[in-house]
């Protein structure tokens, strides 16, 4: 059931998205060589807490996941693109982290994600996180009210096909409100003028995600981490956005 905010449930989502584009920029600035995963999510963590927040993940457990995720943080390294599960592996010199945080403050959750180089770039990386981010940017500028979803999902497609990238659609974008995940489904691609008009008062996070020369994902052995079939690498990019009369409101803008 997709549920339309007022303005002044929007105003009061402000402070969430705030709080996780914070938290996101001061761990993206701790990924450095040598630092090992649980690091950034005691980062995260120690956040949360000072902050008065709740996690979205450390209890969530869906239909997919093996167990209860138990962290508060998605760190997927190379070959992982979603659900990156932190564990004791220590950032190497070159290697690509996507970290996806979402959590709730005051009763309203944002959700946001980003995809940095540890080191030394590989020019292949850098233009598959520049395309993500791109695709990104096209989905918000099309999330304009009156239009349709399949304007979001055609922009994101658009972008990463002219890049030369497949698509999955497993998994993508969602409405997001008191809790992280709800409708509507959000697929990275899709056809425009297709699907429910978008109103003033909708609310979701929009994450274009992919992997570099495969759109097919396996599940990791730790029940969580989704990594590529073929070994080759993913980026993962999302806001959370709110539909106002005036266009898309990015809530969860880092500085």
């Amino acid at each position: 059931m997709i549920e339309l905010k007022t303005a002044a449930e929007i105003e009061q989502m402000r402070p969430a998205g705030a709080f996780v584009g914070e938290v996101l920029t001061a761990v993206a600035a701790a990924a450095g060589v040598g630092v090992n995963l649980l690091k950034l999510d005691k980062i995260a963590h120690d956040m949360i807490r000072a902050r008065g927040a709740e996690s979205c993940y450390i209890d969530y457990h869906p239909s997919f996941g093996a167990m209860p995720f138990g962290k508060v943080l998605c760190t997927s390294v190379n070959d992982a693109v979603l659900h990156g599960l932190p564990h004791d592996y220590r950032l190497r010199d070159g290697d690509m982290v996507s970290l996806d945080f979402a959590a709730s403050v005051g009763g309203w959750v944002a959700d946001s994600a980003i995809t940095v180089i540890v080191g030394t770039p590989r020019p292949e990386d850098a233009r598959l996180i520049d395309t993500t981010t791109r695709a990104l940017t096209a989905g918000i500028a099309a999330a304009q009210p009156g239009g349709r979803l399949g304007d979001i999902s055609a922009a994101i497609a658009g972008v990463a096909l002219a890049d030369g990238y497949s698509i999955n659609t497993d998994f993508g974008g969602h409405g997001v409100g008191r809790t992280m995940h709800g409708d509507p489904h959000i697929p990275n691609n899709g056809r425009p003028g297709r699907g429910i008009h978008l109103e003033p008062g909708l609310v979701i996070a929009i994450e274009p995600w992919f992997l570099e020369s495969t759109d097919k994902i396996v599940t990791d052995r730790d029940g969580w981490t989704l990594r590529s079939a073929d070994g080759s690498r993913g980026a993962h990019a999302e806001h959370t956005i709110a539909i106002t009369a005036d266009g898309p409101l990015v809530l969860s803008a880092r500085a």
